[in-house]
């Protein structure tokens, strides 16, 4: 790999300038023609064309001149630091990054090897100025006696002004993301998405890209006059969709992370919504609202749960709602689907009221899950034995909670993102009913 400043010899083949486009031909067709480096006018007048080899066989300078071009003047020279092509100064940002970096660390009398190369991100996370960095780069020890001048170069290599690395989603409750600020005084950043504005600090929130489509079909949703509760809001992923978009009348956000509810305090703000939501700080299962909602979202992943008796509380008690379950699913080839995170929950429907699932599409009068086609966008068997078991499990959760029987239909099964391999981040659309009142 050339360095930039190096000085670099190439050969090339002269000729004037009415015989280039034959002598392009003809050392094209030879695999001759060096594609890394420009084609050049020389002082004279004639063109060089430069050439892959130390040197032109005779037989091809006879051909040129013979028959490609007759009466062609051909001759070989040298180009002292040849103009690149179009072609080679088109790099991508990867190839952009190595080549300055290698520069830089070898400009400090560190040698360059195979496994700095191989060390250096090969992805990121671009949040305007800010450039988050993937957790498995820059781990060599080789690294450590750069710091921190190498984050400036690496940054300006990448076109930001400030530059984190990511670490594991710390297992504390509230996902909070394990980011390390390399460059910068602050992680605070701005991102556009469906027309939302969303700020957070990248060292304390997660914002996850692979969430777009969700974000995007809860935009799509026909929502004007319901009450929504988010329970795991976050910095606001699918609140502020709700309310900017699918038109919510008021949507009650739950988040204990404080810094993702106070992103989301500034969000509502930015984004004009602010007088349409209310935030309840702290551990939703203890929230005091019930009988509110027509629609509760229940985004959290692995499993949403823990949740789940605290959504079928706050529902309606007279019409009742949808719930937009999440879920990690995984999807194994001949085993028994188990969703990732999930506890035992399936005794539930066998207590002191248990509940009939049933065959019957319209479900007139029968308690429990009605049982009818699935979607097809349920793809995976997986998917649609979990959809089918959270059903059943809702509607016995319903029972205990309000007294009284409910039904409840799957309306859809919609995939989101693969979030592993053999594992996806499916989200369940599941409305839900009170049966009427028999005498």
């Amino acid at each position: 790999m050339e360095r930039e400043g190096e000085t670099s010899v190439v050969v090339a083949v002269v000729t004037e300038p009415r015989f280039t486009q034959r002598y392009r031909d003809y050392l094209e067709k030879q695999k001759l023609l060096d594609r890394q480096h420009r084609v050049q006018k020389l002082r004279d007048g004639m063109v060089a064309l430069p050439v892959l080899a130390e040197t032109l066989p005779e037989r091809h300078l006879q051909e040129l001149r013979n028959r490609v071009a007759p009466g062609s003047s051909c001759r070989l020279t040298q180009l002292l630091d040849p103009l690149p092509s179009k072609k080679a100064r088109v790099c991508s940002p990867a190839q952009r990054l190595c080549l300055e970096v290698r520069r830089w660390v070898e400009d400090r009398g560190v040698t360059w090897c195979t496994e700095l190369e191989a060390d250096l991100p090969r992805s990121w996370q671009r949040h305007g100025d800010l450039m988050l960095l993937s957790e498995d780069c820059f781990q060599a020890e080789q690294w450590q006696s750069l710091e921190p001048e190498l984050w400036e170069t690496v940054a300006s290599a990448l076109g930001v002004q400030r530059l984190a690395k990511r670490g594991r989603v710390l297992p504390d409750g509230t996902r909070t993301p394990s980011v390390t600020l390399l460059l910068g005084d602050h992680g605070w950043v701005e991102h556009m998405d469906n027309g939302i504005r969303y700020t957070f600090d990248v060292t304390q929130c997660m914002f996850s890209f692979g969430n777009i489509t969700e974000k995007l079909r809860v935009a799509s949703l026909s929502c004007a006059g319901e009450i929504l509760v988010d329970l795991y809001a976050g910095i606001g992923y699918f609140t502020l969709p709700f309310l900017v978009h699918a038109g919510a009348a008021f949507v009650h956000a739950c988040e204990w992370n404080p810094h993702a509810a106070a992103a989301l305090r500034n969000n509502l703000e930015i984004n004009g919504v602010a007088d349409r939501c209310q935030i309840h700080f702290g551990d939703n299962r203890k929230l005091q609202l019930s009988n509110a909602a027509d629609r509760v979202n229940l985004g959290l992943i692995p499993s949403s749960e823990e949740g789940w008796p605290v959504a079928c509380r706050v529902l309606r008690k007279d019409v009742g709602g949808v719930l937009h379950i999440h879920q990690n699913v995984e999807s194994f080839s001949g085993r028994k689907p188990q969703p990732l995170g999930s506890s035992d929950t399936g005794k539930e429907h066998h207590g002191p009221h248990p509940q009939k699932v049933i065959t019957d599409k319209r479900g007139n009068g029968t308690p429990g899950h009605v049982r009818g086609d699935m979607p097809p966008s349920a793809s995976k068997p997986e998917w649609h034995s979990w959809a089918e078991s959270t059903a059943t499990q809702i509607a016995s959760l319903l029972h205990r909670v309000h007294g009284r029987v409910w039904r409840t239909q799957i309306l859809r099964v919609h995939p989101v993102k693969s979030y592993a391999p053999h594992v996806d981040h499916i989200v369940l659309d599941l409305e839900c009913r009170p049966c009427p009142l028999v005498a």
